[in-house]
């Protein structure tokens, strides 16, 4: 008699379900906000730079938003713990206004970078507090569904946004992109604050933090963390001696700093918790850094108009999101390593679909391709790995732990955005496009293929004793 009236109420109690609905239209919202920038900035960034004559700092545009999240992750994560999620995430989206408003008022890529750092600090405010509250509003059996969720918001603003940018950018000017998505941010953040402010007041509730245990050591050395990768992505776009210098001050300032805000073991993939932050580490770097250089290929090289460059995007969207759902409802009950290990699997495809669109022989749209089949496979990997993540730590760590993998990704992102941005400048300075981009598609196959070896180290039957 106990067995079904037990079991009905948690059958009955889904993402939309009264108990659940606010907060999930909340995410939702911020999701597609989150996704609707994304998609259109990345569009926007060439054509972007391109106008502030600032091509050779490509990279950089592009890193410094990364370099800042390094930095904000771990705060966020701290202020998470400390405060709990509401405050860290109204900042976050505050700070997210001004930093569009500041790229889209650019008159040098020196603003339009300092912009973009202000929007990677935002974001990772943003991302930090929204799986802090997921972990603790949902149970854990809701988690990948509710995951599921915010990628599967991703898909309207992969449709609309880059083609939308692509428009906007021809028929007036890109700053208006930046100008009218900063409009949309305020107007989104505003109703998901009221929508989910019950659920986000009881997450921060449950944490019981007071903010005394505060280890602002941590984030100071997340600031050094921050300063060293962004000389890192400066070095790699050229090799004159500034460049030079700022990698060797970016190399001493990364390597004392980076070991000590990832969990033990992380760098040396020890089965677990350490092997899911490194994994998810890499495998954000090699999408990423495919995610910037496809859009370079196809409009600088294969000259692609803009607005046709941005329906890979829509393209990867999809693919991103359909895979997600998956992994949250159909092959919900499959092993999440299982899940990483064909993600990976597929992000390697990828890299090989990228470099086959090089050659002006094949059609121009061919790597338009690899986003689609990179983008399911890391809608199978990310979702997973952050399940994992919470598995394998207590409540009152999970902003640490979600602080740790926003720190892993940034430097992924960071290193490979790096490593891939000194391959371009130096084929690029011999008058080889085509060599360059190659060289960098394959430096992200060799990157890739590691990411499936090392997938079974995330597997749960190595971590029982942690």
């Amino acid at each position: 008699m106990s067995t079904p009236t037990l079991s009905a109420p948690v059958a009955e109690e889904g993402l939309f379900s009264p108990r659940y609905r606010g907060s999930s239209l909340a995410f939702a919202g911020v999701m597609f906000l989150v996704g609707f920038a994304a998609l259109a900035l990345v569009t926007t960034m060439p054509v972007a730079v391109r106008s502030l004559h600032g091509l050779g700092q490509y990279p950089l545009a592009f890193g410094s938003f990364v370099t800042a999240a390094l930095f904000g992750s771990v705060l966020a994560g701290r202020l998470n713990d400390s405060y709990g999620p509401r405050r860290p995430l109204a900042a976050g989206l505050v700070l997210s206004v001004g930093a569009l408003v500041v790229c889209g008022a650019a008159h040098s890529v020196w603003v339009l970078i300092a912009g973009r750092c202000l929007d990677g600090l935002a974001g990772s405010l943003v991302v930090v507090s929204v799986n802090v509250t997921v972990a603790r509003t949902y149970p854990s059996g809701l988690r990948p569904r509710a995951l599921s969720l915010m990628s599967v918001c991703w898909i309207v603003p992969s449709m609309a946004g880059p083609p939308v940018a692509g428009v906007v950018a021809s028929a007036t000017s890109w700053r208006w992109v930046f100008l009218g998505l900063a409009v949309l941010t305020a107007v989104v953040a505003a109703a998901a604050v009221v929508l989910a402010r019950r659920r986000i007041a009881d997450a921060e509730n449950d944490s019981g933090a007071d903010g005394a245990d505060t280890d602002w050591r941590r984030v100071g050395l997340s600031a050094l963390l921050a300063l060293g990768a962004g000389l890192l992505v400066y070095a790699g776009s050229g090799l004159h001696p500034a460049q030079v210098a700022a990698a060797v001050v970016g190399l001493v300032l990364l390597v004392p700093t980076a070991p000590r805000l990832l969990p033990p073991g992380a760098l040396r993939a020890a089965a677990g918790l350490p092997a899911v932050v490194l994994l998810s580490g890499l495998c954000s770097g090699v999408y990423f850094t495919l995610e910037s250089f496809v859009p370079l290929l196809l409009i600088d090289h294969r000259h692609v108009p803009v607005s046709l460059a941005g329906t890979a995007f829509t393209g990867a969207t999809i693919g991103w999101a359909g895979a997600s759902w998956l992994q949250g409802h159909l092959w919900s009950a499959v092993p999440r390593h299982r899940l990483a290990a064909v993600g990976t699997a597929l992000t390697t495809a990828a890299t090989v679909v990228a470099a086959l669109g090089v050659p002006h022989a094949a059609p121009r749209l061919t790597a338009g391709l690899a986003l689609v089949v990179a983008g399911a496979g890391m809608g199978l990997v990310a979702p997973s790995l952050t399940v994992l993540a919470f598995e394998y730590c207590r409540p009152e760590e999970q902003g640490r732990y979600s602080a740790a993998l926003q720190v892993a990704q940034s430097l992924g992102q960071v290193l490979v955005m790096g490593l891939a941005g000194a391959l371009y400048g130096a084929g690029t300075s011999g008058g080889r496009a085509g060599g360059a981009f190659a060289a960098v598609f394959a430096l992200l196959f060799v990157l890739a293929a590691g990411t499936r070896l090392l997938a079974p180290r995330t597997t749960p039957a190595r971590t029982a004793a942690h």
